[in-house]
Parts: C-alpha cells; sequence; structure tokens
C-alpha cells in the first residue's frame, strides 16, 4: 500500500471532521497511527519498518495539520511556499467564502446541471454554493453572508486546500 502526501491530508481533514479518536493504518513498509485527545488535539506517529515511531502533534480542530511523511511515501516536491496573503482592509467592501476542508471544488451538484451560483448572482445566508468532495462524500457548502457573488476563485474540478478563499462576496 503506497500513501502519498495528498492522500495523508484528505484523510486528516475527513478525520478532523469526525468524532473518530484513534485510526491505526498499515502498510508494507509503514503504520500510521492518529489519536485524538478529550481536548481535541491530535497526534501521529509514522513508523517504518525497523525504526522508532515519529511522533508529531498534527493539528489544532479546523486548523491546518502539520504533516509528516515517511521518506518511502513518494510524497511529492514540495512546492514553493505561497505569499502571505495582506490581511482584510477596512476599506474592502467584499468577504470571503473560504474552503473548511480539504477536498475537490464543484459548481454544480452534478455534471451537465446548472451552477450553484453564477458571478453577479445574489445569495443569500445558509444557501448552497458549491459542493467540496472529500474522500468520495459530497458536502455542499453553504454561504455564511448575503449580497451578491463578484468573483469565484476556484474552477470547477480544482482540488482546493483548508481555508483556501473560493469565491468574494458584496455583502447586501
Amino acid at each position: 500500500m503506497q500513501l502519498d502526501l495528498d492522500q495523508l491530508r484528505e484523510l486528516l481533514a475527513s478525520l478532523n471532521q469526525t468524532d473518530i479518536s484513534e485510526l491505526n493504518l498499515k502498510g508494507e513498509n509503514f503504520e500510521l497511527v492518529v489519536r485524538r485527545g478529550p481536548d481535541g488535539n491530535s497526534q501521529a506517529a509514522i513508523t517504518q519498518q525497523g525504526q522508532q515511531p515519529a511522533i508529531a502533534p498534527m493539528m489544532q480542530p479546523m486548523q491546518q495539520p502539520v504533516m509528516m511523511a515517511a521518506p518511502q511515501m513518494q510524497a511529492a516536491p514540495a512546492a514553493p511556499a505561497p505569499e502571505p496573503v495582506a490581511p482584510p482592509s477596512s476599506t474592502q467592501n467584499w468577504v470571503e467564502i473560504k474552503s473548511p476542508m480539504v477536498g475537490t471544488f464543484y459548481r454544480a451538484p452534478a455534471p451537465g446541471e446548472p451552477n450553484f451560483v453564477n458571478v453577479g448572482d445574489k445569495i443569500t445566508n445558509g444557501q448552497a454554493v458549491c459542493i467540496l468532495e472529500a474522500m468520495k462524500l459530497m458536502n455542499e457548502l453553504e454561504a455564511e453572508v448575503s449580497g451578491e457573488v463578484i468573483e469565484i476563485l476556484v474552477e470547477n474540478g480544482q482540488p482546493v486546500e483548508f481555508d483556501q478563499p473560493l469565491m468574494r462576496v458584496k455583502p447586501a
């Protein structure tokens, strides 16, 4: 069994959405153990055959996990660090709808069906604006603001990260 870094991220993000307190995953050359304490903090240990486990705190609830990868897991080469995003100014006249999880962004409920929202559409608080697929589960993302969609920042079918801006809305 091979487990790449993206699969590991998706697994950890999905576990963060559940009340599972412990997960053990074994492959030919590794063993992954994730445990969550009563305070919501998680720890993970990756053990390669014949080695001591490497243990690290993994995440607070709804925060980006710290990733550890065993050398034999064939992780993709590290991408350059993204440039820091400037904090929102008080003159900003839009609100970002951000991804609450790692997954795949879909604008429509199914192929061939109309998009949930398009640029220029008026939306209301609680209205479904897209689907995020994680671990083969389709999760509708509901708007937390009412207003007009002024920009969609992600292409249909594109992978997204936790807390990545998906669209911008001009509040009503």
